[in-house]
């Protein structure tokens, strides 16, 4: 069962950046230590890393497809082929949906209601249980894991937006709206995230030891907004947003994940709300 995460995971890693560096001339990673530019090296042709990509896109949507069929459960391929769709449309030609600014919508996507809602279908059903129903709560949190991924992508811009994606015309949101307001919009995200998350709470679709939880991780939500409002002019400075992005990700992620936990221990009253069967 820990083969779609690892098919994913090549997919979503290797796959669009891969392209990326066949089509575009002026690579935007050049400058930096990107390891998609030594694969490029070991590779020793652009033709050869994007072959090598699509036959990990290939592979990868296989053992997607078997682990579906292996769980009986249809319905996580087909929310799995729709994050593939929005991963390949996003940088990949002829679509290349980044250059019009819409990488973070379709990043939320990707990686919350699709991949989130499939993973859970994959991994939760069992020959006892092949039918799961989708509730509530998955969904709550697949929305709370698709704005803190989509975070990572708009912060990654920061440092990208004069020499990079302003030179090669990719208008990214950043080049649009400018380093100023892009971190008002970063502020404005990480209180819209918690602000959702308490919604979510008061609503009773996620229980109270996730909303705790969860909430404790306000202090790196706060150092993150402070971060780009002090440096966003910084270029050097700057760059290290997205890796504290990571960060706030991956600690909301696992206060997330502890919160269901502890739920599920405590037995709660909490009881999800059916959405799909």
């Amino acid at each position: 069962m820990n083969f779609p995460l690892f098919y994913l995971f090549i997919y979503s890693k290797v796959c669009p950046r891969a392209t990326f560096l066949l089509f575009c001339p002026s690579v935007l990673y050049s400058k930096e230590s990107h390891w998609l530019v030594i694969s490029f090296v070991l590779l020793g042709s652009r033709t050869g890393t994007l072959v090598t990509a699509y036959l990990l896109l290939v592979l990868g949507f296989i053992g997607l497809t078997w682990a579906s069929v292996e769980a009986g459960n249809l319905r996580a391929i087909m929310l799995l082929t729709c994050a593939v769709i929005c991963g390949y449309i996003y940088q990949c030609p002829p679509f290349r949906l980044s250059y019009q600014g819409l990488g973070e919508p379709l990043c939320f996507a990707a990686f919350g209601p699709f991949a989130t809602t499939a993973f859970y279908l994959l991994l939760g059903s069992t020959r006892e249980n092949l039918c799961l129903s989708i509730t509530a709560t998955v969904l709550s949190a697949s929305l709370l894991v698709g704005l803190t991924t989509s975070l990572i992508l708009f912060c990654s811009h920061f440092h990208q937006v004069v020499e990079g994606d302003r030179n090669v015309g990719k208008m990214s949101p950043l080049v649009r709206l400018g380093t100023e307001r892009g971190s008002v919009v970063v502020k404005w995200a990480v209180m819209i995230l918690y602000s959702l998350l308490f919604a979510i709470g008061l609503s009773r679709a996620l229980p109270l030891s996730c909303i705790f939880l969860c909430a404790m991780t306000s202090p790196i939500g706060k150092l993150v907004v402070s971060y780009v409002e002090e440096n966003h002019k910084d270029k050097g400075k700057i760059f290290m947003a997205k890796y504290y992005c990571v960060r706030f990700h991956a600690l909301f992620g696992a206060a997330l994940v502890a919160g269901l936990i502890t739920a599920r221990i405590l037995v709660t009253k909490h009881i999800p709300k059916l959405v799909f069967q």
